[in-house]
């Protein structure tokens, strides 16, 4: 596949009434490069003096650390990169172990070690809504094809949930996206993740930014979640690894997708959180802006 080259601006701005001081930021926007995604370029640019420290969290996803120096009444946070993307192979595309065409299937004892916490459920169920939930796929056959059965949870995710755009922060739990039957893709991510971890499949979340040629050319979205932060999950399968599902566009790879962030929930992927000194009242209000370009040019 012929490389794409795309850039994406990421601008997050803070409002206040008055002049407030700030504790450090964390930003988390440079992607993920691998033999399907390149980094071209990163830079963070913050509208005031600041220290800029680049770190790596315990998943080696890259951290920016933003430090702002004095006082002010808008902290503006301006993130670029660009990256030439091959495409992300899909689950049809890569091959499974043997063992692991059907479900359910075991780990060996070295993965299951370093999977760890990606196999947990992390949100309780007492009700058993998201077994209940996922029950039908396993139904028609006592050993299902796993390809078929991971696509078939993120379908009917995309067919049965109305997405929303959700200013709130946070993420809905697994049992009031099934409740509301409404949700965002990082709600949609988490459901699908507390599902496949029931049934004994690693799990992981990741953010990132989604790509629309659509609206690229100025015209109306044809999946949902660009011109925003996105997010996916992926899940591990012996033979294939980790493998990419996003239940709000029923995407399994292609060239669309740039990660950012994996963490084994969503809360430890926030595109940007920071702390900042003063009186709450003085907290006009945040502002984000998000564009995924296609570009003509790699040159630096």
């Amino acid at each position: 596949m012929t490389p794409r080259i795309l850039e994406v601006r990421h601008t997050t701005t803070y409002r206040y009434a008055q002049s407030v001081r700030f504790g450090e930021h964390r930003v988390m926007f440079r992607p993920r490069s691998g033999h399907d995604i390149r980094i071209l370029d990163a830079a963070a640019e913050v509208s005031m003096a600041a220290r800029v420290d680049w770190v790596q969290d315990t998943q080696s996803n890259w951290v920016t650390l933003i430090t702002p120096a004095g006082m002010s009444d808008q902290l503006c946070i301006d993130c670029r990169f660009r990256v030439s993307h091959r495409g992300v192979r899909g689950i049809n595309e890569l091959p499974l172990a043997p063992h692991a065409r059907r479900w359910p299937f075991d780990y060996s004892a070295d993965e299951r070690r370093d999977l760890g916490a990606l196999l947990e459920r992390h949100y309780p169920d007492p009700e058993g809504r998201v077994f209940e939930w996922c029950r039908p796929f396993l139904a028609p056959v006592v050993r299902p094809d796993t390809r078929e059965l991971l696509t078939s949870i993120a379908a009917a995710i995309k067919a049965q949930f109305r997405y929303e755009v959700r200013e709130a922060e946070g993420t809905q739990t697994p049992h009031e996206t099934i409740e509301r039957g409404t949700g965002s893709c990082r709600d949609f991510a988490l459901l699908m993740m507390e599902v496949v971890r029931r049934l004994g499949i690693a799990a992981r979340f990741v953010s990132g930014y989604l790509y629309d040629a659509s609206v690229d050319a100025g015209g109306d979205a044809d999946v949902s979640g660009a011109g925003a932060t996105h997010a996916w999950m992926h899940a591990y399968l012996p033979g294939a690894g980790w493998v990419p599902f996003d239940p709000t566009n029923a995407l399994f790879g292609g060239a669309s997708l740039i990660r950012v962030a994996y963490a084994r929930d969503p809360a430890l992927a926030a595109p940007v959180s920071g702390r900042w000194y003063g009186d709450p009242a003085h907290f006009i209000g945040m502002e984000t802006a998000v564009s995924v370009r296609r570009s003509d040019s790699a040159a630096l």
